[in-house]
């Protein structure tokens, strides 16, 4: 019951080679423990639709009020924060191993070119969609001046 840990295929400590050696992991992991809770990112598609994008993002196990998007001049920033509960729940759920992530999670889009005033968002079965409608490109006028 206790040996309940996943299993990481790892080279034994004394057959690393140089080569094995990831500094930027060992930088990642020294950050990690020493400012603990960080922002995270999550994937995204962004789809072209002719006259909007669509942008797609899975957030599953989001609560709808957990997520917020906000628009700030031509930047869109998508957030959404999990807290967690074993902290709370420890002594009596007894945990052997936790991998579930909590935190922070925030992305920020581009949105210029975008009709800032006419997106909207849904959140459906863990997917964030945003429809991203494009601002219709007016085309120069053109007309002839009277010489006097």
């Amino acid at each position: 019951m206790f040996e309940l840990t996943p299993f990481f295929r790892t080279v034994p400590r004394t057959s690393r080679a140089a080569s094995v050696y990831d500094p930027f992991r060992a930088l990642d992991e020294f950050e990690r423990s020493f400012f603990g809770e960080r922002t995270h990112t999550f994937s995204t598609d962004i789809i072209d639709n002719g006259n909007s994008y669509t942008l797609q993002t899975d957030l599953p196990g989001f609560k709808k009020e957990d997520i917020s998007i906000d628009i700030s001049g031509e930047t869109m920033t998508v957030k959404a924060e999990r807290h967690s509960d074993f902290e709370d729940n420890d002594k009596k759920n007894n945990y052997v191993h936790i991998e579930r992530s909590y935190g922070s999670y925030s992305r920020s889009f581009d949105i210029s070119g975008i009709d800032s005033d006419k997106i909207c968002a849904k959140y459906e079965d863990g997917v964030l969609s945003v429809e991203l409608p494009k601002q219709e490109i007016k085309e120069p006028e053109t007309r002839k001046l009277e010489i006097k």
